[in-house]
């Protein structure tokens, strides 16, 4: 497997360290490069979960085909349409958590030769990128950006066809490598705000963010092969209380939050497909946690 699409960071913290062969199987979080390349990833280690993390990163298409797998416990992913696939309605997911929301931008160069700066939707932005064949480099690798990026090529009715279009690129990497090659191309890109702004070394710009299908909501998710492992709720809860009220004091510059709360604001859910009395304790301990 290579790096590209997963990358495999051990985390652990001192107090939850046991003694030798008695100490339990870290719990397997798997996430999204975008988590991961914003910093909120970082927090995770520097909050001090209540158990040993073994983190798993990758695009969200392969995070949720791992999940689906059952080869992680909990997922925090941003592609709610392959969550909904994948998870929601195979009955894979015990339950379900929005977390936070970030925000995309559509980014490019400052002379911004397709006057995205100036468009009145984000998908007329595209359209006009693909009306003056400026160059576009896509991620092109099924995680939520990319997914974001296909579902606003649809909706300003053009067909990005790299084999036929030579001014759209897909790199196949990650949103921080994608960006470098737009920045060298002068091309333009879809970007997780938070992530574009910690990105040091381009000269890329934040063109156009005003259009309110460019939010970008994050769902955590415990697989329902993991639910006999009260490591995945009790990490849950944890999530949606310590880690979220850190990601949510994030800023960009211009005290900018990096991260929201979801509008409106929603407690877990347990998913149709899988119940039971226990389950639904878990999801109202989880949501109250996220109100606290």
């Amino acid at each position: 497997m290579t790096q590209r699409t997963l990358a495999l960071i051990l985390m652990s913290a001192a107090q939850t360290t046991c003694a030798r062969g008695t100490q339990a199987a870290p719990l397997r979080l798997g996430t999204t490069t975008t988590v991961e390349q914003s910093g909120a990833l970082a927090l995770v280690d520097s909050l001090h979960p209540p158990m040993p993390v073994r983190v798993v990163v990758g695009a969200s298409g392969t995070i949720l085909r791992s999940a689906a797998a059952g080869d992680l416990d909990v997922v925090v992913t941003h592609a709610p349409s392959l969550e909904q696939r994948l998870l929601v309605e195979p009955g894979r997911a015990a339950l379900r958590c929005p977390f936070v929301v970030s925000r995309f931008a559509i980014v490019g160069p400052a002379a911004d030769p397709a006057g995205v700066a100036s468009a009145r939707s984000a998908a007329d932005a595209f359209r006009r990128i693909a009306n003056v064949r400026a160059s576009f480099i896509s991620r092109g690798d099924s995680s939520g950006t990319h997914i974001k990026e296909l579902f606003l090529w649809k909706t300003a009715g053009v067909i990005p066809d790299g084999l036929r279009n030579s001014w759209y690129v897909q790199a196949g990497g990650d949103q921080a490598a994608t960006l470098r090659i737009a920045d060298e191309r002068a091309a333009y890109a879809l970007a997780d705000l938070p992530t574009f702004t910690r990105l040091q070394g381009i000269s890329l710009r934040a063109l156009f963010t005003a259009d309110t299908v460019l939010g970008n909501p994050y769902t955590l998710y415990v697989i329902r092969s993991a639910t006999g492992n009260t490591d995945a709720m009790q990490f849950s809860t944890w999530a949606l209380g310590e880690w979220r009220t850190r990601l949510l004091a994030l800023r960009l510059p211009g005290d900018m939050p990096a991260f929201v709360t979801p509008l409106p604001p929603r407690e877990c859910t347990v998913p149709v497909a899988w119940g039971g009395a226990g389950a639904a304790r878990a999801a109202r301990a989880a949501g109250a946690a996220a109100e606290r």
